[in-house]
């Protein structure tokens, strides 16, 4: 299964835990009013993505002049891919990491860490910018930013099921029929986990795209294969202090947790798996 259909699985499963969820409040009243709640929220943080991460990060906008090979390298990679060349970005951190952010082509931002443009040889970092870019290229804000909308409506809805169930209101759906308090408050309870589960399956999905097209844009799986490897190893011994775990998804290597058990609830593959696909593919090559 290609991570573009899995990608569509994952969002109409999303989307048939919603339906699911929304049957048990007994009506669409409540369904439509949390809809609308969730989208406003999510809307609003989508069009200013970039603004938002950015500041967070105590990002700057570089120009060409700043750092002229740097720019080099997106435009080629750029050209490559078919997009805009996006804005870049330097973040004041050590620990190695780049991320891509921006709600389309046409308004994207990749930036990197000081610390990555130490760590790395042009090569591997001409890889990593080229996974990013893949991002960009294939709409992968908006992607997530869909399934950001659907599992904060499951997670608002679920919320308010377990307070009509713990307050016996509702329970009686538009066709006269009632409902079932205690399967509703299980429902309640499991499908919010659910809905993360397939949130961050959907963010692991397109990051072995994003791994992919980056490949072909630069050309060499190995070095972004490299790359990944030595970002890693970083991450694992001096995680990102500085900065907000609910970006985890947004950088090619998750910056916060170090692996082990957590990797069940990681928004990335992991790090070996992804470096084994890229490395049959440049075996193919």
């Amino acid at each position: 299964m290609t991570s573009q259909i899995k990608t569509v699985f994952l969002l109409a499963l999303l989307t048939g835990l919603l339906m699911l969820i929304g049957g048990a409040m007994g009506g669409r009243g409540g369904l439509m009013v949390a809809f609308v709640l969730a989208m406003a929220m999510n809307v609003g943080s989508y069009w200013f993505s970039d603004r938002i991460v950015l500041s967070m990060y105590r990002a700057r906008l570089l120009s060409r002049d700043d750092a002229p090979g740097l720019f080099a390298i997106v435009e080629e990679l750029s050209r490559n891919a078919g997009v805009p060349m996006p804005r870049v970005a330097l973040i004041p951190q050590e620990a190695p990491n780049a991320f891509a952010t921006g709600r389309d082509p046409q308004h994207a931002v990749v930036a990197v860490t000081e610390g990555i443009m130490r760590l790395l040889s042009p090569e591997e970092l001409r890889g990593v910018l080229a996974h990013e870019i893949g991002h960009v290229a294939n709409r992968d804000i908006l992607i997530q930013s869909i399934a950001g909308v659907l599992a904060g409506v499951i997670m608002y809805v679920a919320s308010m099921i377990k307070w009509a169930t713990l307050f016996g209101l509702g329970g009686r759906g538009e066709d006269g029929e009632g409902g079932n308090p205690v399967a509703a408050l299980v429902l309640a309870f499991v499908a919010p986990v659910a809905a993360m589960l397939i949130q961050m399956a959907i963010s692991r999905s397109r990051e072995y795209l994003a791994d992919e097209s980056g490949a072909r844009y630069s050309g060499d799986p190995a070095h972004l294969a490299s790359a990944l490897a030595k970002i890693s190893g970083y991450a694992e011994r001096a995680p990102m202090r500085a900065g907000n775990e609910a970006t985890a998804h947004m950088f090619i290597i998750n910056p916060f947790t170090a692996g082990g058990v957590a990797n069940l609830f990681s928004t990335h593959p992991p790090v070996q798996e992804r470096i084994d696909r890229l490395m049959a593919m440049a075996g193919r090559r």
